[in-house]
Order: C-alpha cells, then sequence, then structure tokens
C-alpha cells in the first residue's frame, strides 16, 4: 500500500431486480416493479445519497426464449434516465445507445436532451450490440462481423462528437430588442460524408453543459481496447481476478500515449458484484442462499450464447466441452468474454454446473463476499495496485445488496479516505475528474 494516495470512483449498474441471475427469485426482490419508474428513482436516490458518482443503465435490443427463466422486459434507457434526471440532483447518468443500430444524429440529439434535462450529469455507453437476433430486429439478417462494427463505431463517434461540438458557447444569442435568437454564424453544419454515414447537420440541439456527455465504452477485445484507448473516458469492463485486472489496467492505459491522451482521461471500472454480511459467515450464507435459486436452464442458455456452442447437448456434470468451441478468430459476439470464459475453465477445471455456478452472481465479473471492512480492503487493494480507478457496482439483488453497501461498504471506504463524503461538483465530468471539451482535443470528423 506504498503507491500515493488515490481516490476511487463507483458507478452503480442499475439492473432490474439485481446481478445475480437468480436475484429475481429472491424473497426481498420485487421482480414485478421491472417497469415501475418509481422503483429505479428509490435505487437511484440511494446511491445519490451515497455520493456515488454514477449510476448505469445497459439495454438490449432483443427479446430471447430466455426470459421463461430470466428477469427482463425492462425500460429503454434514455427515457428511464430523463425521468430519474427529474428525481435525483448530482448523481451522474449513463445510458446505452448501439452504434450498430443507431443513426448518429439520433444518437446526438438524445444525449444532448440528456445533458440539458439533468444539468449536465449525462454519458454516453456506446456500444456495438450482439447478435443476428438483434439484426432481424432492424432489417437485416446477419450481424456485422467484429471488425466491421468497430470500425463503424469509430466513423459514429466522430460524427456524434462533431454535431455536439457544431454549436459555439455564445450561438444562443436570445436577444429579444434585436429579435436573434442565435447567431447562425457560429452554429455550424458537419458535411460528413464517410463509408458508413452522411451527415450534413447541424444539430438540431443546443449546446449542452457538458458539450459532450461523458463517453463511456465496455469493450475488452483488442479491436475495443483500442477504440476506447482512442475515444473512451470511461471504460466498464469484466475482470475476474485482479491479475487480470492489472494488465488490463495496463494495456489500456499504455495505448492511449499513440492518440496523444494522457492516462487520466480516462478511467477504468471494472465489475464488481459484493455480497455483504455482518459476519463473513453472513455473508457466505446469503450467497448460498442464492446460488441454490439458480436454474440451470438459464444457465445453459446464457453460456451457449457466450460460448457459441449449444451446451444443451452435453451432460450438465460433464466437461465443459473446450475441444468443440469456436477458435477465439471465429468467434462473432462478444470475443473478450468468451476467452474469459475459456480461460476459467481452464485454470480451475470446471463442468458446465459448475460454470452455470461459477459465473451467476454477475456474469464473470468479480464477486467479493464478506464484511464490509473486508469487502472495502478488496476494493482499496485493487484501486492502489493499478488495477481500476474505482468500481463498477453490481449488487447481487435489490435493493437489499445495494442498502449492504451503501450503509456498510461505503462508509468503510470514506472513513479510509478512499471515497467523497460529499459531491463536489454538478456535472458527471466533474465527478471524475473528466476535462471539459472546450479544452480537450477535438478529433475533426
Amino acid at each position: 500500500m506504498s503507491e500515493p494516495f488515490k481516490t476511487m470512483h463507483l458507478n452503480l449498474f442499475v439492473l432490474n431486480t439485481g446481478h445475480h441471475e437468480a436475484s429475481w427469485r429472491h424473497p426481498d426482490t420485487t421482480p414485478e416493479a421491472v417497469a415501475d419508474i418509481h422503483y429505479y428513482t428509490r435505487l437511484a436516490r440511494m446511491a445519490e445519497q451515497a455520493k456515488m458518482d454514477s449510476l448505469f443503465i445497459a439495454d438490449a435490443l432483443v427479446l430471447t426464449p430466455a426470459i421463461e427463466h430470466k428477469i427482463g422486459g425492462g425500460l429503454e434507457p434514455l427515457t428511464m434516465l430523463s425521468a430519474l434526471a427529474m428525481n435525483t440532483e448530482r448523481i451522474g447518468l449513463i445510458g446505452t445507445v448501439s452504434t450498430t443500430y443507431t443513426e448518429p444524429y439520433n444518437a446526438a440529439r438524445m444525449f444532448a436532451s440528456l445533458d440539458h434535462i439533468s444539468g449536465g450529469r449525462a454519458g454516453w455507453n456506446s456500444v456495438t450490440s450482439v447478435g443476428d437476433v438483434t439484426a432481424v430486429n432492424f432489417g437485416g439478417e446477419r450481424h456485422p462481423v467484429h471488425s466491421e462494427r468497430y470500425e463503424q463505431a469509430r466513423e459514429f463517434l466522430d460524427v456524434v462528437k462533431g454535431l455536439w461540438n457544431g454549436w459555439e458557447k455564445d450561438a444562443l444569442l436570445a436577444d429579444k430588442e434585436r429579435g436573434l435568437f442565435t447567431d447562425y454564424r457560429k452554429i455550424h453544419p458537419l458535411n460528413h460524408k464517410g463509408r458508413y454515414y452522411s451527415v450534413q447537420g447541424p444539430l438540431n440541439v443546443t449546446r449542452s453543459p457538458q458539450v459532450f456527455p461523458v463517453l463511456v465504452q465496455a469493450g475488452s477485445s483488442d479491436a475495443g481496447k483500442e477504440l476506447a484507448a482512442e475515444t473512451a473516458e470511461l471504460v466498464f469492463t469484466a475482470q475476474d481476478t485482479i491479475e487480470h485486472a492489472r494488465a488490463f489496467y495496463a494495456d489500456l492505459k499504455g495505448r492511449m500515449t499513440k492518440f496523444g491522451r494522457d492516462a487520466d482521461e480516462l478511467k477504468i471500472l471494472p465489475g464488481f458484484s459484493p455480497i455483504i454480511g455482518a459476519t463473513e459467515s453472513e455473508a457466505r450464507e446469503k450467497e448460498a442462499m442464492l446460488t441454490s435459486l439458480i436454474k440451470p436452464d438459464f444457465g445453459l442458455i446464457r453460456l451457449s450464447n457466450s460460448l457459441e456452442i449449444d451446451l444443451h447437448h452435453y451432460p450438465l456434470d460433464g466437461p465443459v466441452p473446450l475441444h468443440d468451441l469456436p477458435a477465439l478468430n471465429e468467434v462473432k459476439g462478444q470475443k473478450a468474454r468468451f476467452e474469459m470464459l475459456v480461460d476459467m475453465v481452464k485454470a480451475e477445471n470446471l463442468t458446465i454446473r459448475e460454470l452455470i455456478h461459477r459465473t451467476a452472481a454477475a456474469r464473470g465479473h468479480f464477486t467479493s463476499v464478506g464484511t464490509p471492512k473486508q469487502v472495502a480492503d478488496v476494493m482499496e487493494e485493487w484501486v492502489r495496485s493499478g488495477a481500476a480507478d474505482g468500481f463498477n457496482v453490481m449488487p447481487p439483488y435489490f435493493p437489499g445488496g445495494l442498502e449492504d453497501f451503501v450503509t456498510g461498504v461505503v462508509p468503510e471506504l470514506q472513513r479510509r479516505g478512499l471515497f467523497r463524503t460529499e459531491y463536489s461538483g454538478r456535472t458527471l465530468r466533474e465527478h471524475f475528474g473528466l476535462k471539459h471539451p472546450d479544452v480537450q482535443r477535438i478529433n475533426a470528423t
């Protein structure tokens, strides 16, 4: 613990009844509230009272048969975050929008609007989506291959940033005497013509408080890391050990120099699922209870999707069929998640059932089980040793798992001087210590 003092960042990953795949069966959860904004408002306010930097809403653009055994069917992220903006004051609001199945002009409008509504608290998690099952909902037959999705995403980001940057700071006049609402000379069309997009602009939303909402990514493949090193300001990642997290952290931060960026311009937040008890024994009992609620039927669907092989044809208590899996360069979906699961199986010699249990708590993200002090010890070690700038907190079930974290772990972190006791700013950029786009290098489209 000899490294310089470092304050961590905490984002709350809000996911229906919680991140354990059996959370909806827990007696203290309310799965019927999956589309109830009052339920999410309660969680947002709880996180804000704990002075967490932000909350994050993920998204999927498809409904699969897995819903028979796993909760789903929640609210669209930007709509939900707009409602939460009106019921909170300081916490950041991050939502997911796909670069593969959205037009950049629409995305730019939506996030500029959210930034206005929230007073500068918006963040955008850009994803490229996965699966042919998504493509058929948008008039296609095949999901684009991995490399093409990331090329498209890079151009998408350039277009959106160009649109946001099209309004100069003093373009809005609202001069009633002269009858001038704007100085139109200070509103610039984009005139972008690229491989994937042709967008004239300018954006029909005024310059928003942050200009650019905080740019978030979650890709951990090589292509994902390259795009993040060039464009992202916040990265969510799945790392199952501190050693893997340190390697990822060093790799991603090390790639930034070739894009002329400083390491502090990007914050890395690994997923972290804490199961907390007053004693370690109580925490283990909570973990065992959640494990007892697992339905292998859903676990088989989840792992079959991630490993791109139908595991229903193999014995549940037999080995994971590594020899039948596609090669990494043949994987069409999340390459980093595929690789993590394969490495986990090899390292721990897991059966299919054991892999289901091993990843049920948070889909392969790191899980910590113990007292508030023990959980805080783990978090401190990760941040102090160069594995993270903070955490994407993934409570196993809501609201109880979040209550355990904000009433037990957060005060412990605050006592150690590792986390804020009050907000010092109002915007999401201020929470994460990120530069304002006015003083950042902005890529031309």
